[in-house]
């Protein structure tokens, strides 16, 4: 997997010994990019090769075997390539989900690992938003990224795959709002993955400046695939000051992708930071979400919601850490699994000694529809302050009896009044975020699966 870069990467290290890279060709490691980035990839596959996999021994992949579910060594990174902005090449799958977008700030389109297409209002444009490709990037806003590019929010040493993503990505999205900038309507992206026996690899980097405001709604998807594939995508999301942000995440990929995610939210003083990942497809879904309240008054939603059929299986690794006082935190996760489908969700509440006035909840509730489905929940408490309100709950059921009988009484079928329940179960987080069109999607998206499955 990826011989052509890990080889370039090899030789560099050889060559220059500790990691000097002055006098490196630095096209070598991958179409021309200045040293810094040559320097940055270097360290990423140095922590990768030294890092090792994760096991089943380690408490943070204790249900999820990876070495079952995903062979690194088997995948090809396709090269990076420059794509013709050709709309009438793009699958109709991809071209129905863009038409389902109400009005928008901007858009970006992704093929593979490679942006083939970016707007934005130009009204914002004059104001200073930037919203790019991260290879464009590179070039035309090199400060910032030297400064927040797999640093402090997703660096190398947060783990194996996470290294692997910094070392090898090929593209991703840039998105800057500068102080004071106000986006009335989400941002959108829409990513589409074709390839099977692939792996791609992208970022995506947000900076909200001090009281700004913007919406971001990322959705990648894929048909159905005949073999293994991997998209990984690390995700750094960084308010200033007093700003609003909002992140979703909608994963709508086919059978055979396995789908992992490292997202770092970190939020400065009384700023608003929410996130909400939907998870629907993909065969495996790994994601790791991190919320870091680094100033005083920062708060963050954070939400969740997964369907599960067949034998699907949702990793959902979450830690909302409070660095400073008067933080708040609330994060609800909610699943409905059919089939043989499987969830584990482990959260963390971290209170520092100094974030006296915390305010922090954790919930985790899963639907069974299916007797041979399962749900493992591991909520946790680490808490160093004194002054504090802090909670967690999990709960794993069945459906309500009760409920569904009450229904049926009304004069709706079992059927309907099942599908009726998990929409009412499901929707409760969708309501917390209500944002244009997101909501209407994965409904229609969790009708979907319910028509197709055995609550069909």
């Amino acid at each position: 997997m990826a011989e052509a870069v890990a080889d370039r990467l090899r030789r560099a290290e050889h060559e220059f010994g500790t990691g000097d890279l002055n006098g490196l060709d630095v096209a070598r490691l991958g179409e021309g990019e200045p040293e810094w980035l040559a320097r940055r990839r270097l360290h990423a596959w140095k922590v990768y090769e030294t890092t090792p996999m994760p096991t089943e021994r380690m408490e943070e992949w204790r249900y999820t075997d990876l070495a079952q579910r995903l062979s690194i060594d088997q995948l090809d990174v396709p090269s990076i390539v420059t794509l013709r902005d050709d709309p009438d090449t793009w699958p109709q799958s991809l071209k129905r989900a863009m038409g389902d977008d109400p009005e928008t700030s901007g858009h970006l389109v992704l093929l593979g690992g490679s942006v083939v297409y970016t707007d934005i209002q130009p009204s914002l444009a004059s104001q200073g938003v930037v919203l790019t490709s991260l290879r464009k990037a590179v070039e035309e806003h090199p400060e910032l990224l030297k400064e927040h590019l797999a640093t402090q929010a997703v660096p190398p040493e947060e783990g194996k795959l996470q290294a692997l993503n910094a070392a090898l990505w090929t593209d991703g999205i840039f998105l800057y709002v500068p102080r004071g900038v106000r986006l009335e309507n989400p941002v959108r992206v829409t990513r589409w993955v074709s390839r099977a026996d692939a792996a791609y690899f992208t970022r995506t980097l947000i900076i909200a400046e001090d009281t700004s405001q913007v919406s971001y709604v990322d959705e990648v998807l894929s048909e159905d695939l005949d073999s293994h594939a991997l998209t990984s995508t690390s995700v750094e999301v960084i308010a200033r000051d007093s700003a609003q942000v909002q992140y979703v995440a909608v994963q709508q990929l086919g059978r055979g992708v396995f789908y992992q995610s490292a997202q770092r939210t970190l939020a400065d003083r009384d700023s608003t930071l929410d996130t909400l990942n939907v998870s629907l497809g993909a065969t495996t879904t790994r994601v790791d979400l991190n919320a870091r309240l680094l100033g005083p008054g920062a708060s963050s939603n954070m939400l969740g919601l997964y369907f599960g059929d067949g034998d699907q299986h949702f990793d959902h690794n979450t830690s909302q850490d409070h660095l400073a006082p008067a933080t708040h935190s609330d994060l609800l996760y909610k699943g409905a699994l059919d089939g043989t489908s499987r969830s584990v969700f482990r959260g963390i509440i971290r209170v520092a000694e100094k974030a006296q006035q915390t305010d922090a909840y954790q919930t985790n509730r899963n639907l069974l529809l299916s007797g041979d489905a399962r749900a493992d929940s591991l909520p946790k408490l680490e808490i160093e302050a004194d002054d504090v309100k802090c909670s967690h709950g999990a709960s794993v059921g069945e459906l309500d009896e009760e409920a569904i009988f009450y229904l049926m009484s009304r004069g709706l079928s079992r059927n309907q009044a099942e599908r009726l329940v998990v929409l009412g179960f499901l929707g409760e987080v969708l309501q917390r975020l209500p944002l244009g069109g997101v909501g209407e999607k994965v409904t229609r998206a969790i009708e979907g699966k319910l028509r197709t499955g055995a609550h069909a």
